[in-house]
């Protein structure tokens, strides 16, 4: 249905409301990467509406430390455009302190503990190599 696949991959011993918090912040980079990713507002049947979802489904993965390190350099090697999430930044409160702390790590020193990206299904499947499904 898709030639696109949306894939997340989070790091495997984050704590569940990390996870979470990860997850959209990371989902909020691709879809302003990809504004057409987001479908029609929704109606029920009483005529409320409510705000539009993802077209398209995300395949959520996890991944130790250095697989992610492994999938960012990927990513970087192909130029797809990800969104990525540093383990420091759960010590800020605000954008721009997220801005500051991650740029002071390069892609080698960086500890990565989401990244997102959404590109041809067999680029994203080469590039998240090594990632499975969360559970």
């Amino acid at each position: 249905m898709f030639d696109t696949k949306f894939a997340i991959v989070l790091k495997d011993d984050l704590p569940v409301w990390q996870k979470l918090n990860v997850t959209t912040f990371l989902t909020s980079g691709i879809v302003a990467q990809f504004p057409d990713i987001i479908g029609d507002p929704y109606r029920d049947r009483a005529g409320n509406i409510y705000n539009p979802l993802s077209i398209q489904p995300v395949i959520v993965l996890s991944a130790d430390g250095q697989t992610l390190g492994a999938i960012q350099r990927r990513a970087l090697e192909r130029g797809v455009t990800v969104s990525l999430y540093v383990e420091e930044m759960f010590s800020t409160g605000y954008d721009l302190a997220n801005r500051a702390v991650f740029a002071e790590f390069a892609p080698e020193d960086a500890k990565v503990v989401g990244i997102a990206l959404r590109a041809e299904k067999k680029l994203v499947d080469r590039i998240t190599k090594g990632a499975r499904m969360h559970a």
